[in-house]
């Protein structure tokens, strides 16, 4: 038998001896070899054994129960499965032994020897032999609790730490509460915290010459800014800091992808293992310090490998093949060796300086193992190996694919993307490749063309493609042309939808055309059987100026709401005792707008009896309402009539101020929706038909009610609608009228001399002077067709050239050249008319009214003023001055009879010219134009009428006043006295009227201004005389445009004033370098020619008066 030395690392070698020594003479006893044993002796033997062994146990144990436990270090990996590590520290030897303690759970050893019970003394019964027990390990949920557990104890932080220490190891931490101590607030301070800077003696302040002081060391300790202050330093010294108080330092230049990546926070270090215990007693000089823990060996039965696979996939560590001994004192102890203090922890560094721990290759797709490589790796992940084979089943056939001829495997990160990757679906290429070392080559021979057809199976990956690619070829093109069918079908459905709704919609909206248009009529027979007795009785009359052009020419009109209030004259209807007057305004009127038409109307019981005292307030005379839906629809030109019948508020108040009275409308441009306001209202219109006035109103239709009424007109062609017709209609012209040499081309939609066109024949044609020698030759018989035919097609040949080269348009704003008139004129149709063979030309504009008894009468009548250009109208005088009023009576009563055969009712107006023949020298008078629509010249004519209180006497073509009272106190004094009587007054009234005055700097100008200039300049109304100048505001919102009235009593003095006014009105509102705009200017030019006409005639007459007398 061995002696049992007393240590207890020995323990374990000497109970297996023995039991090697027991289990011998066990053998020998059952083989029969007992000659040469005693068997008492050998029984004493084995008890002194059987004692000593015991009393050496308990010495051991004894000597393990008086050790102090400390915990293992964070960073110790490597244990057994079902245990933790302690190191112990024996307090009476001052030595430091390992020891292996169960966490939690029952303890399951390997290998265990059972006792067994020993035979009776003196039996010869042999010991049986011991058999050993294997017990299974702890499953993989205990090994997961051991790893949390382990964790929880090495955080203090941890808030199950205290719990855990108190329920596996019985320690309990004090509790430390934490008080927050308070700190004390300051007291506050008030005032200056610092010092005053020194100054100056006064001294030296007084006498800048003197020497400064001496600098003492209290100066210095201030500071230079004190020395500065003080002046012992001059301000513009330079100063030199040495040392400087600035210092110059590399500034580290941060990544710019890294910046927006969060702090990086190391975790908090609770190692325990670097703690030392100062464990000696009071007088012992010998102490030992506790340092790291050493390495953890591995379980005995990967004893051989050299790496272990830790519980966590995230972190790998290796370890140290030791020895493993067992004892017969424990079999939870392994023998560990101890190694030197290892240095403090410090950060781990980065991945890509990460040591790799397993590293395999795989070379031709093929991983070779039997290497010794790829069998560590192997061993050390055999707990998960099943997902890392299918991960590396991925990897196989990604580099077989590609033909890659060797590849460097990562084995840590390949177990990662396993762990990753085992319930997801399958990683990408780019994954996959993270796990190579040699990425970059594996990438450079995967990116080359056609890498993967080169493959074992690469002809079958090839016409795999193939294949794929032409079916997506012919199933995207079966798809797009299904989805152009389904498209086309869609816009075909959808279209037809569509087509359906609004042929419903025109139906319903044709329908309720018709029904409005049949209550029209039934109204206009009402309204005509009752027109004598509402005429004479009280009544209203709803104004409503609406321009119901096309759209295209609504589309073309600048500030198109202005231009339909140039009519606010209309409220002098009020004249007639009888009548109120609603006025639908195309504008939002102003307060000073208000205010000025409120004293302008208020003038009228003045007028009547000559004193300015006499004014009066006439507001429930008259309403202004503006429609709602003026806001509504500000992109849109809409006529007032629509923008009306859309606004329900306004036609609700209208209805409400006209219930229970007699009304009617009066309409401007008649349209549709006029039907359809009346129809709401109930009340009938003093206007025709809108198809009947829009089919008359243009340059064709007049042309046809000019040939009914047998009135003379100019030589002209209607009803052009093509090239052919056009050429053929002018050359047949031309040569009927060679004494003709300009003609003009007018569009049969357009208004105010907006679509004219002209061009010289006469002075272009090549042929013409030949052509008038032919018809001096043929003399009376040139007007027979045979005379004409040579001319003709001489004259047609020409036509289209002299056309294209010498015609031009009116009005180059809206028709540039003679192509876009052309288009427009051939697309709409026209009127080829002959321009009076005239240097002086006279345009008549006569207002007329049929009413609805069909008894019609002349309004008023004016002689036009131009301003632009001499085919628009921009002003009247009134009365007309330049015919005979019995040649312009007979020519409007035929007129109004051919308009009244048509169904025309209401006012209209008829454009006549006149002129002197060259050949007969006789006066004729031409009919031109007929617009039937409330004009403007007929609304200045109601200002006239109002502010002077006279009445135009259509027989004579005279506008006379009421004279005024007579005083016949002075007459008879007169005729006592023997003087001669003073003259009747002059009765008899001329007015020069416009609406389109245009000024751009009269926007900078506000009303009360403008009026309290034109007063400073003498410019305003006598209303005893009759005379002076009336104004009309038309434009509230840029106050750029507004009308003006003069009445003189002749035509000379009006028109005198009214080129006065305007020079005074434009020098006072612009400067010598205007750049607005302005028809001012032009205007004064027409009035002056005009006026010198006047004057001219007036000479001739009184010269013919004094030959005659």
């Amino acid at each position: 038998m061995m002696d049992v030395e007393p240590r207890p690392e020995e323990v374990g070698q000497i109970l297996l001896k023995v039991q090697d020594d027991l289990r011998q003479l066990r053998e020998k006893i059952s083989q029969g070899d007992t000659a040469n044993i005693n068997i008492q002796d050998l029984e004493k033997a084995l008890s002194k054994t059987e004692e000593g062994l015991q009393t050496k146990t308990e010495q051991i144990i004894n000597q393990y129960n008086n050790q102090v436990q400390t915990l293992p270090y964070a960073t110790a990996s490597r244990f057994d499965q079902n245990t933790s590590l302690e190191t112990t520290l024996d307090l009476r030897t001052h030595s430091k032994v390992d020891d292996v303690r169960r966490i939690s759970g029952p303890v399951f050893p390997r290998e265990r020897n059972v006792h067994q019970p020993q035979p009776p003394s003196g039996s010869g019964a042999l010991l049986p032999k011991r058999q050993a027990v294997q017990v299974s390990g702890p499953t993989p949920g205990q090994q997961a609790r051991h790893v949390l557990t382990l964790r929880t104890v090495l955080n203090p932080q941890n808030k199950y730490n205290r719990d855990t220490l108190n329920d596996n190891f019985g320690i309990v931490l004090p509790l430390i509460q934490q008080r927050n101590k308070s700190k004390p607030l300051g007291k506050t301070v008030l005032g200056s915290t610092i010092e005053p800077l020194a100054v100056l003696p006064k001294a030296n302040r007084v006498d800048t010459q003197l020497a400064p002081p001496a600098i003492t060391e209290d100066d210095a300790r201030r500071g230079i800014l004190s020395l500065i202050e003080r002046g012992l330093i001059p301000p513009a010294a330079q100063l030199t800091l040495d040392p400087s108080p600035v210092k110059n330092k590399l500034v580290t230049l941060h990544d710019p992808v890294d910046r927006n990546k969060p702090p990086q926070q190391a975790e908090p270090v609770t190692t325990l293992a670097g703690v030392r215990l100062d464990v000696s007693t009071k007088g012992s000089s010998q102490s030992e310090n506790i340092t790291r823990m050493p390495v953890v060996p591995p379980h005995p039965k990967s004893a051989g490998s050299t790496e272990t696979r830790t519980p966590s996939a995230k972190s790998r560590a290796t370890t140290t093949t030791i020895p493993l001994v067992k004892t017969p004192a424990t079999m939870k102890t392994y023998e560990m060796v101890y190694t030197q203090p290892m240095p403090p922890p410090t950060t781990p560094a980065s991945g890509d300086q990460k040591q790799i721990m397993h590293r395999f290759a795989i070379q031709n797709g093929k991983v070779r193992d039997t290497s010794a490589d790829f069998m560590a790796f192997k061993q050390h992940y055999c707990l998960s190996w099943g997902s890392i084979v299918t991960m590396m089943g991925h990897l196989l056939r990604l580099l077989n694919k590609y033909m890659i001829p060797i590849a460097f495997i990562n084995g840590d990160r390949l177990a990662d993307l396993a762990l990753e990757f085992e319930l997801e679906k399958a990683p990408s290429i780019r994954e996959i490749l993270s796990v190579v070392i040699n990425r970059d080559d594996v990438e450079n021979i995967i990116n080359k063309p056609g890498r993967q057809y080169r493959s074992s199976s690469g002809q079958d990956i090839a016409a795999t493609r193939i294949q794929s690619a032409w079916r997506m070829f012919r199933d995207r093109s079966e798809y797009l042309e299904y989805r152009r069918k389904k498209w086309a079908a869609g816009v075909i459905a959808i279209s037809w939808i569509m087509h359906i709704k609004m042929s419903k919609v025109r139906e319903q909206l044709h329908q309720t055309r018709d029904d409005n248009l049949e209550a029209f009529r039934r109204r206009a027979k009402k309204f005509a059987m009752s027109w004598d007795r509402i005429k004479n009785s009280r009544r209203v009359i709803i104004h409503i100026p609406s321009l119901g052009l096309s759209q295209d020419i609504r589309d073309n009109i600048n500030d198109f709401a202005i231009r339909q209030n140039t009519q606010m004259a209309r409220l002098c209807d009020i004249r007639d005792p009888n009548v109120d007057v609603i006025y639908v305004s195309p504008v939002p009127i102003h307060d000073e707008t208000e205010q000025y038409y409120s004293k302008l109307l208020g003038l009228r019981h003045a007028v009547d009896s000559g004193e300015v005292e006499d004014q009066a307030n006439m507001g429930e005379r008259y309403h202004v309402i503006m429609p709602e839906a003026i806001n509504s629809f500000q992109g849109h030109r809409f006529c007032l009539s629509s923008l009306l019948k859309y606004s329900p508020r306004a036609l609700r108040r209208i209805k409400t101020l006209i219930k229970g009275r007699e009304a009617y409308i009066v309409t401007g441009v008649p349209h549709k929706d006029d039907l359809a306001i009346a129809d709401f209202l109930d009340v009938p219109i003093l206007a025709p038909e809108p198809e009947v006035a829009h089919l008359y109103s243009t340059k064709s239709g007049c042309k046809r009610i000019f040939a009914s009424a047998n009135v003379e007109m100019p030589p002209s062609e209607y009803d052009v609608y093509s090239l052919g017709q056009l050429h053929e209609s002018l050359a047949q012209l031309v040569t009927e009228n060679l004494t003709v040499r300009r003609w003009l081309f007018k569009l049969d939609d357009e208004f105010d001399g907006r679509g004219i066109a002209y061009c010289d024949i006469a002075d272009h044609l090549q042929c013409y002077p030949w052509a008038l020698k032919e018809s001096r030759r043929y003399g009376d018989k040139w007007d027979r067709k045979w005379a004409q035919e040579a001319a003709y097609i001489k004259i047609h040949a020409e036509i289209p050239e002299v056309l294209a080269t010498h015609a031009k348009p009116v009005n180059t704003k809206l028709y540039p050249t003679w192509d876009s008139f052309l288009d427009a004129f051939l697309s709409q149709g026209g009127v080829i008319e002959a321009c009076p063979p005239s240097d002086t030309t006279t345009t008549i504009s006569v207002d007329m009214l049929i009413e609805p008894t069909g008894k019609y009468n002349i309004v008023c009548l004016g002689d036009q003023i131009h301003a632009d250009t001499p085919f628009s109208c921009w002003g009247v005088s009134i009365p007309q001055s330049s015919i005979e009023p019995d040649d312009l009576n007979i020519a409007c009563k035929r007129v109004a009879e051919a308009c009244k055969s048509r169904g025309i009712l209401g006012h209209f107006c008829v454009d006549f010219i006149t002129f002197i023949d060259p050949k007969t020298e006789t006066q004729k008078l031409w009919a031109l134009d007929l617009s039937l629509h409330y004009s403007d010249s007929l609304s200045m004519y109601q200002l006239m009428q109002y502010v002077s209180n006279g009445a135009l006497d259509t027989s004579t073509h005279e506008f006379n006043v009421p004279a005024p009272k007579s005083d016949n106190t002075k007459r008879r004094r007169r005729r006592l006295a023997g003087e001669k009587e003073e003259a009747p007054p002059n009765t008899s009234r001329y007015g020069v009227m416009s609406t389109k005055l245009l000024h751009t700097n009269l926007a900078v100008v506000h009303y009360s201004v403008f009026f309290q200039m034109c007063r400073a300049h003498g410019i305003g109304y006598d209303i005893k005389e009759k005379q002076g100048t009336v104004f009309t505001l038309i434009d509230n919102t840029k106050r750029e445009r507004l009308g003006m009235l003069t009445i003189g009593d002749d035509l000379k003095s009006s028109l005198a004033n009214f080129a006065r006014n305007l020079s005074t009105i434009h020098h006072e509102i612009s400067a010598p370098n205007m750049q607005g705009e302005t028809n001012f200017k032009s205007a004064i030019k027409d009035v002056e020619a005009i006026l010198n006409i006047t004057i001219e005639n007036a000479e001739e007459y009184d010269e013919i008066q004094n030959k005659t007398s």
